[in-house]
């Protein structure tokens, strides 16, 4: 089955705009975004014991918010909460550093219970002609392949980790097995790599529940030509340049070629559990 991977992008935007916060980034600002990835469970977000995210809902993505370099308390509670003392993820501590780019995840570990983790996201200049595509894990399931036409791209991923291709411009069809084995568990669908776009995956839900997705976000702008300003905004991921955009999907078919003949900029990623 194909899904599309833009499903959710408005309630994307929806989200981004209910992210209260700063009107203008100042210099210097770091940007964080919120993927929700806990199904079944509407949430409040709390930013220094500030509701900052009201009624959250499942595979949502908001952001980027605009803060200043710090420290901040993070916490996690029921939708409609009176306040942050009773988190059901947090709170939990994150030191966003000038410039930084993060996107902070209420997700599943691999036992099935709710945490959260900070991801940094790599906003650096990509070579011309190439995007990144990124895949984290961050659902209640083991270790897991990304596959290609059948093929691992990327092998043994396990919560929280991640790992990054540089990829050709084009739209690879993928699919998410559990390590070792080529029957998809989320997917296959068409996850699309732009040039000069950092493309990132998140596989989120439980294996147990049959309930695991994909979320993707996008940070655009990251082009090595001049004149190129790294993406800040949220919005639909097919909504055109410049910006953040997710949305939920599956994976599919047989774009191989794009990623096995990609130039494999595995890496691992800067990522700090915190909660």
């Amino acid at each position: 089955m194909r899904t599309s991977i833009f499903a959710s992008g408005a309630v994307a935007i929806a989200a981004a705009l209910a992210f209260a916060g700063p009107a203008q980034a100042a210099e210097g600002d770091a940007q964080l975004s919120v993927l929700h990835g806990v199904p079944g469970l509407t949430v409040d977000v709390w930013v220094n014991g500030e509701r900052t995210l009201d009624d959250f809902t499942p595979g949502t993505l908001a952001g980027p918010l605009a803060l200043p370099a710090g420290n901040y308390a993070l916490a996690i509670t029921a939708a409609d909460a009176a306040d942050a003392t009773a988190a059901v993820i947090g709170p939990v501590d994150v030191t966003l550093a000038a410039n930084g780019n993060y996107t902070a995840v209420a997700n599943l570990d691999a036992a099935g219970k709710p945490t959260a983790n900070l991801f940094t996201n790599d906003v650096s200049q990509i070579e011309p002609g190439k995007g990144k595509l990124t895949v984290r894990h961050t659902a209640a399931a083991p270790a897991v392949d990304v596959l290609a036409a059948g093929s691992a791209v990327i092998s043994n991923l396990a919560n929280p980790k991640e790992q990054t291709l540089t990829l050709d411009p084009g739209t690879i069809p993928a699919a998410v097995a559990a390590a070792g084995t080529t029957q998809p568990v989320i997917g296959p669908a068409d996850v699309t790599v732009a040039e000069g776009t950092h493309t990132i995956v998140y596989a989120w839900g439980s294996l147990t529940d049959q309930n695991l997705q994909l979320a993707v976000q996008t940070i655009e702008g990251l082009h090595s030509a001049p004149g190129a300003v790294p993406g800040g905004r949220s919005g639909a991921a097919d909504e055109g340049a410049g910006g953040q955009a997710m949305a939920v999907a599956g994976i599919g078919v047989a774009g191989i070629a794009l990623l096995l003949g990609a130039a494999a900029a595995s890496r691992s990623a800067a990522l700090r559990r915190v909660g």
